[in-house]
Parts: structure tokens; C-alpha cells; sequence
């Protein structure tokens, strides 16, 4: 089994380089822009036709935009279930793209720092992306990429509402700011719930590792905005560089520091009984294999264990995911066959690092 993304399940992307400012609780930082084209129905009411001309209007944008030209392009509708689900693995698309019907496509840079989703709920989705807390570099990456693009297209814009959405959510700036947090002490001791009550008091959604509609594995959490329309794209960034984020972040390094001073043999015991599991398990579902792996993730980043590197954790992230387990396998598996192949992936990364 080969296809066009067969060396992309083998790296890591960008979001997952582990560095950058905070990068030891904040796995990613995520800016997404929403844009449509004047003249055009939003994607709910375009049928067959009407799309193949967005993506063509689109394509042609993008091909006279020189900030793009080394983006990589997949033809989404032409891509099989296993390389859409890939995709949606390495967060390059979403699972309403990966789902969806007619013409649409991905671009993106190799290194996986920006990706474009034509014809996803929007005519067009901008996305960069960056390891640890790196709002700056993504916004300035992105708002160039969005201003290319203008300058080739006609944005469906308000002068009252600002950009015009297929979601009423996203209307004004379409900004959706997303970090993706690693929370293993605060769920630990169960502080969950005070962080996710603070972030609804703040007009923030917490999600799981997916994005909308998902559960949290491993302790990774995505905390993003709400509200687009009344702010501005700078006040939006502001509040997740300077006030919610940090506050989270010094949360969480405060509970591991408390249960390194006060329960130091439950933070071992979950820690070794994790690497111990991953290095020895025989079956190990998805679910389970990303629990462990948080808890590893943990003991690195306090002190408590060295013998796992970083970058290999990482990898094993992404790798053990099903589509990226089976791209790497060479064949489809039934969830068993995965279970089986997971468990003998991670004891041959964990034994030989």
C-alpha cells in the first residue's frame, strides 16, 4: 500500500518540533483565517459546479501568489479514506474536509508551518501553525499569506460585519486562535474542570486533541476563541499571549512542582508503570498508548526520567495514530492487527532510542 503521502507519515510537523517558549506544557500554537469570495454562495448552497469554480478561482490565486510556491497540493476529493484520515491526523485538514464531497484540496508547506483548505465549511481556510507559544510568528506568517491572496481575490467583507462566514460564528475578524495544551498534572489531581470553567467565564471553548467534537487524549487539551466579531485580530491574540495562556501554563507548572514536593512516589509510580507498559505491551489501543506516552511526556519535563528522548515521543505521538500506523506498516489493519502492530512499534522506538 503506497500513496502520495507515504514520507509524510515518517516526520513529525512543525507542531510537534517541541520547542519554542513554553513548549514544555504548550504543545502548539494554531492561527486559522475564514474567507469567501463575493459573488459566490457559501458552500451549504453551492452544488457540483459552483464548486469546481471556487476551487478554480482559488487555484488560480494561489498560483500567482509567490508566498505559496512551495506549498505541496493534494487534491482531497481524488485522495483515499487512509491519506484523507492522515491529513486530518497531522491537523493539515479537518475531519469536515476529510468527510466532505465535491472539489476541494490542501496546500501546504512541507514543514507544515501553514496550510490552505479550499472548500472546506468556507471557500478557504488559512491556517499557520507553530510549536510552543509562538502567536507572533504564526499571526505574521498568516496575515501575509491572507493579504497575498486578497490582492487576487474579492473577499466577501461587511463594512459592518466584517468577513462574511458560512458559520455566523466566525463573522467579523474569522480569526480562530488555537493552543494546544499538555494538562497531565492538573488532571492528575482533577484541577480540570477550574481551568475549563474559567476559560467558558472567558468566552474560550476547550476541546480535545481534534478540535470541535473531540474528546482529550493524553492530557492534550486545544483552548481557542469564541468571539470574532466586535474585536479586533490584535485584542484576540492579546488576550492568549499575554493573560489565558500563561495563566494556564503557570497553573500546571505549579501543580507538578506540588506533586513533586508532596507526592513524589504517585508522580513516579504514574510515570514508570507508564514507560514500563509502553516498553512491555503486547495489544495497546490508540487511547491507552497516548495516556502512557502523556505520562512520559511528564516525567521528562520534571526531572523524573531521561532514558526517552523528546523528538522520539513526538514521533510516537503522531506514528501511532491508525492511518499514520498503517501508511507506515504498508497495509491495511483491522483494529486488532492495529493494537497488535502499535504495541510492537512502540517497544522497537522505546527499545532502541
Amino acid at each position: 500500500m503506497s500513496g502520495p503521502l507515504d514520507q509524510v507519515a515518517r516526520q513529525a510537523g512543525e507542531w510537534l518540533r517541541g520547542t519554542g517558549p513554553m513548549h514544555e506544557i504548550v504543545i502548539s500554537t494554531r492561527i486559522r483565517l475564514a474567507r469567501n469570495i463575493r459573488g459566490f454562495p457559501f458552500l451549504p448552497r453551492a452544488d457540483a459546479d459552483v464548486r469546481r469554480e471556487i476551487a478554480a478561482a482559488m487555484h488560480g490565486a494561489v498560483r500567482r501568489t509567490p508566498l505559496l510556491k512551495d506549498h505541496v497540493e493534494m487534491d482531497v476529493e481524488q485522495l483515499d479514506e487512509l491519506d484523507r484520515t492522515l491529513l486530518v491526523e497531522r491537523h493539515l485538514i479537518s475531519r469536515q474536509h476529510a468527510d466532505g464531497s465535491g472539489a476541494r484540496a490542501v496546500l501546504f508547506e512541507p514543514s507544515e508551518a501553514s496550510a490552505i483548505m479550499i472548500n472546506e465549511e468556507d471557500h478557504l481556510r488559512i491556517q499557520t501553525m507553530r510549536s510552543g507559544l509562538q502567536i507572533d510568528a504564526a499571526w505574521e506568517q498568516i496575515n501575509a499569506i491572507d493579504d497575498a491572496l486578497e490582492a487576487h481575490l474579492d473577499y466577501a467583507f461587511h463594512a459592518q460585519y466584517g468577513y462574511l462566514t458560512a458559520c455566523p460564528t466566525n463573522v467579523g475578524t474569522g480569526i480562530r486562535v488555537s493552543v494546544m495544551l499538555h494538562l497531565p498534572a492538573l488532571r492528575l489531581t482533577n484541577e480540570l474542570e477550574k481551568v475549563a470553567q474559567a476559560a467558558r467565564d472567558l468566552k474560550l471553548a476547550v476541546r480535545g486533541l481534534h478540535g470541535e467534537g473531540t474528546e482529550a487524549l493524553g492530557d492534550f487539551f486545544q483552548i481557542s476563541n469564541q468571539i470574532t466579531l466586535g474585536r479586533s485580530e490584535e485584542e484576540i491574540i492579546d488576550d492568549f499571549r499575554s493573560v489565558v495562556i500563561p495563566k494556564i501554563v503557570e497553573y500546571e507548572r505549579a501543580t507538578r512542582e506540588a506533586l513533586l514536593k508532596n507526592r513524589p512516589q504517585a508522580l513516579d509510580d504514574k510515570i514508570w508503570r507508564a514507560i514500563g507498559l509502553l516498553k512491555n505491551a503486547r495489544l495497546i489501543s490508540s487511547h491507552e498508548a497516548m495516556q502512557y506516552l502523556s505520562h512520559v511526556r511528564m516525567g521528562l519535563h520534571v526531572g523524573r526520567l531521561d532514558s526517552v528522548d523528546l523528538a522520539t515521543l513526538n514521533e510516537l505521538f503522531l506514528q501511532i495514530q491508525p492511518a499514520h500506523l498503517q501508511k507506515l506498516h504498508g497495509e491495511r489493519l483491522t483494529g486488532e492487527q492495529r493494537s497488535i502492530e502499535r504495541a510492537a512499534f512502540i517497544r522497537a522506538r522505546l527499545h532502541t532510542n
